[in-house]
């Protein structure tokens, strides 16, 4: 249930026709706006940006929108863009660019796909990259019966994190469809949605396909090796090194190294439960931050601080704005170990004057 615009209302008394009834239910003090606020004006446009790059529509700036996007967002896209590898020195499509253009995923998550060519972990991603873009696989039961889902959830958890437990998920749905199973069963007893598996099925076979067609190569399953486990997060760290974020305090608040915003596990993520939180990891890569469900980063994996700065571009770290993370990472890349610390998780180097905690307000994008 969200909140409609009136000329939305007004839409819908119309559909029900001359003879039906449309009922519209508010609260006494809500105020409608006149007209809903278009979407490319409040979503993330990197994917629009990268699919008119492709059809070669030169100026973005002088396109013809029907609702012209902010020009700061549309100048984050093509920085987004140009921190993937994704446009020339020109502001033309690379090579890279070109190939991330031909899957239907958002360029991120292109680009990771890409990156499990390299490091030889292509069948986990796909599955990783399908779960993601169908719908969640997980049902929300009635109050009564959470604690009994939460329990069978937490069957699938995985150590290292959510993009591992989706893997885990999926596998088991596809081992219950070989074995003749009795499928709409086993999704009912472990709360999961059939119809979001199926779909994400679909999409990885669509995915492997392309591949296919591109010639690039896809690795027989390998889950499960500790090996295995490091090329995948060397993969998400090619596509999501932008979404990164450190806990500051040891209890869970987590600094965005690129919004300099801090925010919480979501709890129905594998380290957002009670038997996690006293063991949380110090970093995280997170596929997805959520104001609206209590300022929460969704889908998140445990990575080191070695391995976002092996992963991540050198002119990106540089281009980071300035945090107590940050300097930490410098004084990684300068002596080749995290800095002394004092205290869980309060790591201070000479050049930070105050923590994040202190020099940022929660709950505020920058």
């Amino acid at each position: 249930i969200r909140p409609i615009s009136k000329s939305q209302a007004e839409n819908r008394k119309q559909l029900a026709g001359p003879t039906g009834k449309c009922f519209c239910l508010y609260q006494e003090d809500t105020s409608l706006p006149a007209e809903s606020v278009p979407h490319i004006l409040e979503s993330d446009i990197t994917s629009t940006v990268l699919f008119l790059k492709r059809m070669e529509i030169a100026g973005l700036s002088h396109c013809d929108f029907i609702d012209r996007p902010d020009p700061e967002g549309l100048m984050q896209a093509l920085e987004e863009l140009d921190y993937l590898a994704a446009l020339d020195d020109d502001g033309n499509l690379s090579e890279i660019g070109i190939i991330m253009s031909e899957f239907p995923l958002e360029p991120q998550m292109a680009k990771t796909l890409l990156a499990s060519c390299e490091f030889d972990c292509v069948s986990e991603v796909l599955t990783i990259a399908a779960m993601l873009t169908a719908p969640s696989s997980f049902l929300t039961p009635p109050v009564e019966l959470r604690q009994k889902a939460l329990l069978c959830h937490q069957r699938f958890q995985h150590a290292e994190g959510d993009h591992f437990t989706l893997i885990n998920i999926f596998n088991a749905y596809k081992y219950t469809v070989n074995s003749n199973s009795n499928v709409e069963r086993w999704c009912e007893d472990h709360f999961l949605c059939l119809s979001a598996l199926q779909t994400a099925d679909a999409i990885r076979s669509e995915l492997t396909e392309i591949l296919k067609r591109l010639e690039l190569p896809v690795s027989l399953p390998a889950f499960g090796s500790k090996s295995n486990s490091l090329n995948i997060k060397h993969a998400l760290l090619a596509g999501f090194f932008m979404q990164v974020a450190r806990d500051i305090d040891g209890s869970g608040n987590y600094f965005m190294l690129t919004h300099k915003h801090v925010a919480q596990i979501h709890p129905l993520s594998g380290y957002g439960t009670e038997m996690h939180k006293k063991n949380l990891p110090e970093w995280l890569l997170y596929h997805e931050h959520t104001l609206s469900e209590n300022n929460c980063i969704r889908t998140v994996s445990q990575i080191s601080a070695h391995e976002f700065i092996q992963m991540a571009p050198q002119y990106f770290f540089y281009n980071l704005p300035p945090s107590e993370s940050k300097d930490l990472l410098q004084h990684i890349i300068d002596h080749g170990s995290a800095a002394p610390s004092k205290g869980k998780r309060k790591s201070q180097t000479p050049s930070s004057p105050a923590s994040e905690e202190q020099s940022h307000e929660r709950c505020t994008i920058q």
